[in-house]
């Protein structure tokens, strides 16, 4: 069901909701324009998972790691440009050693993946669908 965030401080818990459902293995694609509120979706996540360490776009690293309950891999795919770059991330491997999250992951095709949609209606609102939701 559709959920409506009026702030980035809700949005954040929005995210911490879906965190704390996550466990190794999970794959989780977000889209949304630049904007939307993926980075701040994935902040509360990490939080949701335990982690404490704070939480910024990894769009130059490419991958950050965060130690929690279950570790979070976060992935930011803006910049990839080629297939073989995306092979070179190991995400298997980081599935393998915890939960995974992917900014920008409509650039990606994965069934087994939930599928997070964050919109910008205005101003601080977003509109956050979960498409496709963790497998159980």
């Amino acid at each position: 069901m559709p959920e409506v965030s009026n702030s980035p401080s809700e949005t954040e818990a929005a995210g911490e909701r879906f965190g704390k459902r996550l466990r190794a293995g999970d794959l989780v694609l977000l889209t949304g324009e630049l904007g939307a509120g993926k980075t701040t979706f994935v902040r509360g996540v990490a939080r949701g998972t335990g982690s404490t360490a704070p939480v910024a776009s990894p769009t130059f690293q490419l991958v950050r790691i965060y130690a929690g309950r279950v570790q979070l891999a976060h992935v930011d795919l803006y910049r990839i440009e080629t297939l073989s770059e995306l092979a070179d991330l190991g995400l298997d491997e980081l599935l393998d050693a915890g939960a995974v999250v992917v900014e920008w992951g409509d650039r990606i095709n994965e069934r087994d993946a939930a599928l997070v949609q964050l919109e910008h209606l205005e101003g601080d609102r977003r509109m956050i669908r979960v498409k496709r939701d963790l497998r159980r």
